[in-house]
């Protein structure tokens, strides 16, 4: 137990450490997705940027035959939204999460309406038996669900088993250049292993400090979607080390775990859409200042990729393609200094040459936020 007090700065270094983004990793690819709890996944691609990003010598390739192999798999998990997470996270961390799409199911009136009188267990039945007879896309769940429930909304069927039932997303859809509707089968179909009977919350709490901490109770609830986590760390206060921020709100993190110097330099780095970074804390301005946030804020929930320069988000990105010509386009929030655009201009290059690697020519384009 301590009362020390972490400064913006710290808490910046501690977390970015904890990311892999004060330096890259060498590390195999499925080492790191564990590492990080998962990986928000709601596009294709973002995974493979926030890999190549944290990763050294990254190659597409890598994350693909994992998921090919279904040693790694894309599910909804964490706040109810696709994570792309290893097997046996997606087997311990789906029944945790199960409060989460309980409360989703029945949050808003048109979700209680369109399943409301209905056997909700025999209808999850009916859709494992279908999803399970092979993938299949929502609305061809719903349109076979209706055949039995006619009186009722086709996509109210199908979001009700996607809420209850733990289904993943199925190949071609998140691999590296390649397209395909969202279809879905069971997770223990995939993976032909049942969900884990007895998952920890606390293993789960203690995993995501050391991927995210230093951090406080809200911050964790925020991440994951659940509430009552208060009650998991008091359990737990004996086997961490309690802090306060600057506001004093306590924080607790590993004994062990590293809190890097506040003056630690940090090379730039570039965050595809969504990445955990920026959606995993009640109180972002350790990555995020609240003016910017702000600014990347958008009416439909859309996360932009982001430009991260000494520690915290000052800019967005990203790449426009026109006739063999790949642009990568930095969007800063304020003017950044000659050294801080050479850098971002070096690793800039290298970041479209990645996500673009079969164009004719790669250029950058430095604009201001419109």
């Amino acid at each position: 137990m301590t009362d020390r007090i972490l400064t913006l700065r710290e808490l910046n270094r501690a977390t970015l450490a904890r990311q892999m983004l004060l330096r890259r990793r060498k590390l195999p690819t499925i080492e790191a997705i564990e590492h990080l709890v998962g990986m928000q996944a709601q596009a294709p691609n973002p995974p493979y940027i926030g890999l190549w990003t944290r990763l050294e010598g990254f190659h597409p390739d890598e994350l693909a035959r994992l998921i090919l192999d279904r040693r790694a798999v894309r599910i909804a998990l964490m706040r109810n939204t696709v994570h792309l997470v290893t097997a046996r996270d997606c087997l311990a961390l789906r029944p945790l999460m199960q409060p989460v799409f309980d409360r989703s199911l029945y949050a808003s009136r048109a979700n209680r309406e369109g399943i409301e009188g209905v056997d909700v267990e025999a209808l999850v039945a009916a859709g494992r038996v279908l999803l399970e007879e092979r993938p299949r896309t929502a609305k061809e769940l719903g349109v076979l669900l209706k055949e039995r429930w006619p009186e009722r909304d086709a996509a109210s069927l199908a979001r009700a088993v996607r809420h209850v039932a733990p289904l993943v997303q199925v190949p071609p859809r998140g691999i590296w250049g390649k397209s395909g509707q969202t279809t879905h089968t069971t997770a223990e179909a995939w993976l032909d292993q049942h969900l884990d009977p007895d998952p920890s919350l606390d293993e789960m709490v203690v995993r995501y400090l050391g991927a995210f901490g230093p951090a406080t109770v809200k911050d964790v609830q925020t991440w994951s979607g659940l509430t009552r986590l208060g009650e998991v760390t008091e359990r737990l206060r004996p086997r961490l080390h309690a802090f306060r921020d600057e506001q004093g709100k306590e924080l607790f993190d590993l004994p062990d775990a590293p809190r890097p110097d506040p003056d630690t330099p940090v090379p730039p780095r570039f965050l595809p859409e969504f990445d955990n970074l920026i959606l995993s804390y009640a109180d972002r301005t350790r990555i995020i200042a609240n003016d910017h946030r702000k600014v990347i804020a958008s009416k439909n929930g859309m996360v932009p990729a982001t430009v991260l320069v000494d520690g915290f988000v000052r800019g967005v990105w990203k790449i426009e393609k026109s006739q063999g010509v790949a642009t990568l386009v930095i969007e800063p929030f304020e003017t950044l200094s000659k050294r801080d655009r050479a850098a971002l201009t070096e690793e800039g290059e290298r970041l479209v040459r990645f996500v673009e690697d079969g164009a004719k020519i790669h250029d950058i384009r430095f604009e201001r936020v419109r």
